[in-house]
């Protein structure tokens, strides 16, 4: 059956909308990343056989949340790559150089959202383009919502926590090197793993 039975031409009831969250229904509005209490980072394969990981510690962003309707919610990250820290400062700083991210020319890696659907209780995705170096490329984020509290501050909080996966090579990460048993030194998978605490602004 199509969307218009074929036998009476009545058009076929439509699907049942997504419920939407109670608990994030009520939190509508425009909120700023806590860069201290979030974290934006990383996982790569290293040398086929281990996963090194790294965090980004400068990142600002900022959450515009429609809770009746949350395809209307949108999100924007600027995060400054010269923080990058994997807890190797000779590693950290060949990731700064021209042979990664190359940031005395692109200082800045930034995400832009541009749609964004409910998939389903308390999971949520996000689209839109990530911008690193000179390349903007499309990039989905799955995230789930870890819940919204009052800090002793008096702040409204609201948590997400969530991940993607990227090749690098789609944004001019090319480097690496050839291992004598075989394979690359850094896989060109990589997972970005997202964890924020937003602070909600006044009106």
């Amino acid at each position: 059956m199509g969307l218009f039975n074929r036998k009476t031409n009545d058009v076929a009831p439509a699907a049942a909308p997504t419920a939407v969250n109670p608990a994030l229904a009520a939190l509508t509005g425009n909120y700023a990343i806590d860069p201290a209490h979030s974290s934006i980072g990383f996982t790569v394969r290293h040398a086929m056989v281990t996963n090194v990981r790294g965090t980004f510690g400068e990142h600002e962003g900022t959450l515009q949340l429609d809770g009746s309707d949350p395809s209307r919610s949108a999100a924007t990250i600027d995060v400054k790559i010269a923080s990058i820290d994997t807890g190797i400062a000779d590693r950290d700083g060949h990731l700064r150089s021209g042979d990664f991210f190359d940031v005395e020319t692109f200082p800045v890696m930034s995400f832009r959202s541009t749609t964004a659907e409910q998939l389903g209780g308390e999971k949520y995705r996000i689209s839109g383009d990530l911008t690193i170096k000179d390349v903007t490329r499309p990039l989905s984020i799955d995230l789930e919502f870890n819940g919204a509290a009052t800090d002793v501050y008096g702040n409204e909080r609201v948590g997400f926590e969530g991940s993607a996966e990227i090749l690098r090579s789609d944004w001019g990460l090319t480097w690496n090197a050839a291992l004598e048993t075989g394979g690359v030194m850094v896989s060109d998978k990589v997972k970005l793993n997202f964890d924020i605490s937003a602070i909600k602004q006044a009106a």
